[in-house]
């Protein structure tokens, strides 16, 4: 019942100094607030990122062109033939099903007037097996398509609609950055499969693409599929094996490709996670000290205006543990009030960032909002400690004669 006296004379005194009190507010509001969203952006980007490596399978291996490190220069090479990947599936047939090479770019493709911006990908037949990627009109690459240098394509499931809508494309001739290309098929809706869109794509073949399109000889990547995913560190080896031998790497030297496998990705990520969570809480948490600090001299401030309620209140009987407890009471009240509304705030920031961009997801696990108002309550009694106290010590023969 006593407790509850102080709570009821605590909201009493904010209520006389509402304006204040409301002001007091702000800098635990932007405080938590960016603490939430802070934290609610990084885990919707982890958990949507963390989707997407595991769509790519863990049977997988990446392979990238690789640098230059003999030297301290970090120079970019280009090591990845169209030949390697052959090579890799011809010696290492008994631990990998398939090798898929890619070479992609940006491009448009044309339909009279129609047309749309799409990601241009040189493959070969072994792509949409590996990726599991269906067509749902016509066909896909073959093996002929690839050997002969020819101009068709296959539209992804976005581009498609995007240039025909509801109309049959097979057989159709569109202009892809300038060049004429004869529709063979439209792939299923996919979405995406890592960070690649795959609905967003126009696969030609790779030979096409590396020689009449780009006009490039090596590769951007090389997908390798091994046989199971337990396999997946042996096929590492083997495959580093069949690449230092065809790029003629001398013991000792490093390699000029990179390999890459979800295990690896999944590192990186946790390593970037952890630098943007630093960044992020530190800049969240200097707007909590300046929210405790104002809280502070808002309190210092009611402390002063009310020293002759405090000498009176202390004449009367009061404790000097009561004084401290009441304004510890008004500082948590302060503190948890602008809590709640910063919890309010950095959900329907993280929100509206999240429909603005129509990109960027957002997750605000629940914990983090009970910890979030923990934590205001927490400020609130740090600030409010020395408030406080200095009401608490007041002489009360001299609070009365203040005026």
């Amino acid at each position: 019942m006593f407790h509850l006296q102080i709570l009821l004379m605590a909201f009493r005194g904010l209520k006389q100094n509402l304006v204040r009190s409301l002001l007091a507010t702000l800098g635990v509001i932007i405080g938590v607030g960016a603490v939430v969203s802070a934290v609610s952006i990084l885990e919707g980007a982890q958990r949507n990122i963390l989707d997407r490596f595991e769509s790519l399978g863990a049977d997988q291996v990446l392979i990238f062109n690789g640098s230059d490190r003999k030297s301290h220069r970090q120079v970019q090479t280009s090591s990845l033939l169209p030949k390697d990947s052959d090579l890799i599936a011809e010696e290492n047939k008994d631990i990998i099903v398939a090798a898929a090479p890619q070479y992609s770019g940006a491009g448009q493709v044309k339909f009279y007037e129609k047309n749309a911006f799409a990601t241009i990908l040189g493959a070969t037949e072994s792509y949409a097996p590996m990726y599991q990627y269906k067509v749902a009109q016509g066909r896909f690459l073959t093996r002929e398509d690839v050997r002969g240098n020819a101009m068709v394509a296959v539209l992804g499931y976005k581009v498609a609609n995007e240039i025909f809508g509801a109309l049959p494309s097979v057989g159709k001739t569109v202009k892809i950055n300038g060049k004429s290309f004869i529709l063979i098929g439209v792939m299923e809706e996919k979405g995406a499969y890592g960070f690649i869109e795959l609905d967003s794509q126009v696969i030609i073949p790779l030979s096409t693409a590396m020689g009449r399109m780009f006009g490039q000889r090596y590769l951007n990547m090389l997908v390798v599929q091994c046989t199971s995913a337990a396999r997946v560190p042996a096929c590492i080896e083997r495959v580093k094996k069949t690449l230092r031998a065809s790029h003629q790497i001398s013991a000792g030297d490093d390699d000029d490709f990179i390999v890459f496998t979800q295990d690896q990705f999944k590192q990186q990520l946790g390593q970037v996670a952890l630098i943007f969570g630093v960044v992020l809480y530190s800049i969240a948490g200097i707007s909590i000290i300046v929210g405790a600090i104002g809280i502070m001299n808002i309190m210092l401030v009611s402390v002063t205006e009310r020293t002759r309620e405090i000498g009176v209140r202390i004449a009367v009987g009061a404790r000097r543990f009561d004084i401290l407890k009441q304004f510890l009471a008004e500082a948590s009240i302060i503190s948890m009030f602008g809590g709640a509304l910063g919890i309010v705030f950095g959900w329907a920031i993280s929100n509206l960032l999240s429909e603005l961009t129509q990109v960027l997801e957002t997750y605000t696990p629940p914990i983090i909002i009970a910890l979030a108002l923990l934590m205001a309550i927490m400020v609130g009694i740090v600030s409010g400690i020395y408030p406080a106290i200095r009401a608490s010590r007041l002489d009360p023969v001299q609070a009365l004669r203040y005026e």
